[in-house]
């Protein structure tokens, strides 16, 4: 049944006391409360040096203080709507597949950005061309493209992209593929979407190059999107980029501040691509800051979302469909969220970390203690709340299947098996 929406939006919910840990893992306790503890502080997250949230004293938009000051106010997934203003728009659409609702738009990405890396070189051409062969997911284009929809529709337009919005989900994907030729030298990976790395076909130092070049070529496209705002909000990405590396190479000795590091590491490294590429579309069609927050939060909470996903992954993945573990991270030396989780039953696990897992035996021993742990439970819960935070934020906007596509994208995340 078609409802009454309007352009302004004021949002009520009916009123339960309840966690939002509790109400959608439905855990409670020590776990409930070390849960609750390691995201203390996470307001530090959403920010990359410069100031992400609203000023407002009843601002929730960070997960942390969502959880740990707030209490969340229903058990339903839509809230209910107060519309403030004139207009007439209705919303019956069922939760959309996001990749069909996007299809159309992501038709001809890897031929864009193709035609933006054309060099005459060919061997620089190969090695550029070489993860844009259309097979990938496109998974941050995609959010981007449904983000840009929703804000047009949201803005009072129709929802077709605008050329900068376009833009910006082509460099988006291209930001990500740079950063991830950059990763794969540092790491030593020789494997990467199912095939030899750029790394160890043409070797280290070309493989460099070839990220660098990606990245100048996203600049070039960046910059002539013609909007300084739009610059500065792509460009912070890159910065993030190389600062999450950073964070990456080093250990926190204060147990304390562990959990704190890895979700900031988190965001710079995953959520920050996906929250400024988000923010980014939405200035291009509303210059109203709660919207572009809004965006902003959305992209932010399921990018670490994502990222806490996939080191739950290297888990059970490999474990699930081959018999054996990986521990990738562990062999890295990197100690993510199972681990730290694991380490409040194992604290064992503390100076194992500390000397990144390269003792002879650690990594065995390290992923017992996770399996052993309720640690992959807990990163599950905390991936959970992360969405249950997406979603709050984007039903802020204006319904449309776009917008409900962004919240089952959220299912999407957490249920993903690779």
């Amino acid at each position: 049944m078609a409802v009454p929406w309007r352009h302004c939006w004021r949002w009520t919910t009916g009123a339960t006391s309840t966690s939002v840990l509790e109400t959608i893992c439905g855990f409670n306790g020590r776990s409930a409360t070390f849960a609750a503890l390691s995201l203390r502080g996470t307001g530090a997250v959403a920010g990359s040096g410069k100031e992400r949230l609203s000023s407002r004293p009843e601002d929730t938009s960070s997960i942390g203080n969502y959880i740990l000051t707030s209490r969340h106010k229903s058990r339903l997934l839509y809230p209910t709507p107060k519309p403030c203003c004139s207009k007439r728009i209705h919303s019956d659409a069922k939760l959309k597949d996001p990749f069909t609702l996007a299809q159309k738009d992501l038709n001809h990405l890897y031929d864009d950005i193709k035609k933006e890396l054309f060099v005459s070189k060919s061997e620089l051409k190969s090695l550029c061309d070489y993860y844009f062969d259309g097979k990938g997911k496109a998974f941050r284009p995609m959010i981007v493209v449904l983000m840009a929809r929703a804000c047009n529709i949201h803005s009072n337009r129709d929802g077709d992209l605008l050329p900068g919005q376009r833009s910006i989900a082509m460099i988006s994907e291209m930001i990500h593929t740079a950063s991830l030729v950059h990763d794969d030298v540092i790491d030593g990976s020789d494997k990467r979407r199912g095939k030899t790395t750029i790394s160890e076909v043409w070797g280290e130092q070309k493989a460099i190059l070839a990220g660098d070049f990606i990245l100048s070529a996203a600049s070039m496209a960046l910059a002539r999107i013609g909007n300084n705002t739009v610059v500065s909000v792509l460009s912070q990405v890159i910065e993030d980029l190389v600062r999450g590396e950073f964070m990456q190479l080093g250990s926190k000795e204060n147990e304390s501040e562990r959990f704190k590091h890895y979700l900031e590491k988190s965001f710079k490294k995953t959520a920050s691509l996906i929250a400024n590429s988000c923010k980014a579309v939405s200035i291009l069609v509303n210059s109203d800051p709660e919207v572009q927050e809004i965006a902003f939060q959305y992209g932010r909470n399921v990018g670490i979302a994502f990222q806490l996903v996939d080191d739950v992954l290297d888990f059970t993945a490999c474990a699930s469909q081959l018999g054996k573990p990986s521990a990738t991270d562990l062999k890295l030396g990197l100690a993510t969220g199972p681990v730290l989780f694991a380490c409040q039953q194992f604290p064992e696990l503390h100076a194992m970390i500390m000397r990144r897992f390269s003792t002879t035996g650690d990594v065995d021993r390290a992923w017992q203690y996770v399996l052993e742990s309720d640690g992959v439970d807990q990163t599950n819960y905390l991936a959970q709340s992360y969405c249950r935070e997406a979603i709050r934020q984007i039903s802020l906007l204006r319904p449309s299947p776009e917008r409900d596509a962004l919240i089952r994208l959220t299912e999407m995340v957490l249920t993903r098996d690779k």
